[in-house]
């Protein structure tokens, strides 16, 4: 079911952090772009991605996660999740990261971003969808719990 462990990381000079990381790793990336790199190790099981962000605020690590084999693995995790009582964010089918994914996110009592998520395809995009809250690469705004006032109907 679980392909690999993810790990994203904010970075303020890419090429630097590049030069890091192979060296540190032993291996090429997998893809480059103008903001973002990915490394994909088999030994350990590791996606390990750097996004270019200002991370004053947030420190440097982006989310954590989990690379499973497919879309069914994906609906499976979130459903146990679901059915574990964390507050669960769908993205179906959306472009992130420089791919067409299908994920769940869910966060930490922290705040800490976990996604599960199934690659479906490489994208030229980073991201499809409106602009969000780039300083977590491509996560969706941390869900709020809302109150709602209950009354008695009026007699």
């Amino acid at each position: 079911m679980i392909n690999r462990m993810h790990v994203a990381v904010n970075c303020s000079d890419l090429e630097k952090s590049l030069a890091f990381y192979k060296s540190f790793f032993g291996a090429e990336p997998t893809k480059v772009k103008e903001n973002y790199a990915k490394f994909e190790l088999e030994q350990p099981a590791l996606h390990f991605s750097l996004n270019v962000r200002d991370f004053n605020k947030e420190g440097v690590l982006n989310h954590l996660g989990f690379q499973v084999d497919n879309t069914e693995d994906v609906l499976k995790m979130g459903e146990r999740l679901r059915e574990s009582g964390l507050l669960l964010i769908d993205e179906m089918d959306t472009t992130c990261c420089y791919a067409v994914q299908d994920k769940v996110w869910v966060y930490d009592p922290d705040g800490n971003a976990w996604e599960i998520f199934y690659t479906k395809e490489d994208s030229e995009f980073e991201s499809a969808g409106e602009a969000r809250d780039m300083s977590l690469c491509c996560a969706p705004p941390k869900p709020q719990p809302i109150t709602i006032e209950m009354t008695s109907p009026k007699k």
